[in-house]
């Protein structure tokens, strides 16, 4: 399974917090659907490129255990 990381950045969208999920390997459709998924649990906005899912709001402790829970291994707080 894939190792992940967590962080959240505030760079270049104004000062507001987006928590980054970065290390996908997976086919974009995947990835997209997992994106949406976890935007529905969370229950925040989002978006998703190669590789990387930002999820608005600073959400690294929520997002963390809906991803161990799928399988993948985490790092970063």
């Amino acid at each position: 399974m894939e190792t992940l990381r967590i962080g959240k950045s505030t760079q270049g969208r104004a000062g507001k917090t987006v928590t980054v999920v970065q290390g996908f390997t997976r086919d974009r459709a995947l990835l997209e659907r997992l994106a949406s998924e976890l935007k529905r649990s969370l229950g925040c906005g989002g978006s998703c490129r190669t590789g990387i899912v930002e999820l608005q709001g600073d959400v690294r402790d929520r997002v963390r255990p809906l991803l161990e829970a799928k399988g993948f291994r985490l790092k970063g707080r």
